[in-house]
């Protein structure tokens, strides 16, 4: 699948992740998590930046993290604006 579409959907599970992480709601948790799991292992890594893909290592910890899943999200969704 197409990297960009792959990293824009990661971006917006993480977002969402996030969300479930502030308000508590760990069943909307559960189930972004793995969403953003199942993604990370349909993305191409060799046409990404080193720096993106040691990111996407990063996201099993991330995604217990709201700060770190919305650092990660707002990463994830430039990088595939801007760069993709």
């Amino acid at each position: 699948m197409n990297n960009k579409i792959v990293l824009m959907s990661i971006a917006s599970d993480l977002k969402r992740i996030a969300l479930g992480l502030h308000r508590g709601s760990q069943t909307t948790v559960d189930r972004f998590t793995q969403e953003v799991l199942k993604r990370k292992l349909e993305i191409d890594n060799s046409t990404l930046e080193p720096y993106i893909y040691k990111w996407i290592q990063k996201l099993d910890s991330a995604v217990s993290n709201s700060d770190d899943a919305l650092m990660l999200s707002t990463i994830f969704q430039n990088y595939s604006q801007y760069k993709l």
